[in-house]
């Protein structure tokens, strides 16, 4: 399946990244509702996340701190918006919106104010990512049939595909701290099974990293030196994993049943964001970078995902 649907909700693709489904129930068929609070030695250092949540029946974005505090929506009941990821100075949010009837990345201020479409085209655009010098975006496209990574000015100017791979499925873009790379997951080996790769903005230098077994949702550490991401090849479900950035020193930092992705990294690299299903539905985690002392940060007996650390 490549298209989206707007008939509902959303679910997760193993290959086309999220799509929308007919009613919460459907969407929530195996979430149990009701979880328990995981603690940690060290309470998580004060920041602020951004994420998405379903606490009525539309995906939402909503803002809370790091210690699970002050929750609040910036997007109203009504309108589905998703993929929620910070500007590099964090002034401001891109986001995934389906607000005019296809979905469109977006950008506006921290407070949810000023919403200013970046793309408008008829296509399935998502899973935007602002470049470190606040000039481009990088999204994932479906215009020309299936999902490629594109690359578009934040003003809405020259949107270029830098995949170009028609066979094959490129998602989950994110940016080298510098702006030099874009790494992202592909599965143009075949097989349907999705491996990490990075490229130049412009799409030239292509190389795949040494990642076995399936991989998906990367993450650049701040610094450059590590990349986090989702793979299923260990115990059977999804876990996060870190490694260097040129794919050595592979660990399993979540190693506990329950699907645990999305991971992102905060400002100062020490702790990792991750969505789970570990206590039943999905909740907003952090973690030291180390994968030790994991904290339930959302504490939300709905639907918290698709989590980033405020810079």
């Amino acid at each position: 399946m490549s298209g989206w649907k707007e008939n509902g909700l959303f679910s997760h693709s193993r290959r086309g990244g999220w799509r929308r489904r007919g009613v919460l129930a459907a969407a929530l068929a195996s979430v149990v509702l009701g979880c328990g609070d995981a603690t940690a030695p060290e309470p998580v250092p004060n920041g602020q996340i951004v994420f998405t949540s379903i606490r009525e029946r539309y995906m939402r974005i909503w803002v809370a701190k790091t210690d699970g505090t002050g929750q609040t929506p910036l997007t109203i009941e009504g309108q589905t918006n998703l993929e929620p990821s910070w500007t590099p100075d964090g002034s401001g949010i891109v986001f995934t919106s389906w607000r005019d009837g296809n979905p469109d990345i977006y950008l506006m201020s921290a407070d949810g104010s000023n919403p200013r479409p970046v793309t408008r085209d008829s296509a399935n655009d998502r899973s935007g990512r602002l470049s470190p010098d606040g000039r481009r975006v990088v999204f994932v496209s479906e215009r020309t049939g299936d999902p490629d990574i594109w690359v578009i000015g934040v003003d809405g100017s020259n949107p270029v595909n830098i995949t170009r791979s028609p066979a094959s499925f490129d998602v989950d873009p994110d940016w080298s701290p510098d702006g030099s790379r874009i790494l992202f997951a592909s599965d143009r080996e075949g097989g349907q099974v999705f491996s990490l790769w990075t490229m130049a903005p412009d799409g030239s230098g292509l190389a795949r990293l040494p990642v076995e077994g399936g991989a998906r949702s990367p993450s650049w550490s701040p610094d450059g030196s590590r990349i986090v991401f989702t793979s299923s090849r260990d115990i059977g479900d999804a876990e996060i994993y870190v490694m260097r950035a040129d794919g050595s020193g592979q660990t399993n930092l979540s190693r506990i049943a329950g699907v645990d992705e999305l991971p992102r990294w905060s400002p100062d690299g020490g702790y990792v964001l991750f969505s789970t299903k570990r206590e039943g539905n999905s909740e907003i985690y952090a973690m030291r970078a180390d994968g030790s002392d994991p904290v339930n940060i959302t504490r939300n007996p709905r639907w918290d995902a698709m989590a980033a650390w405020r810079p």
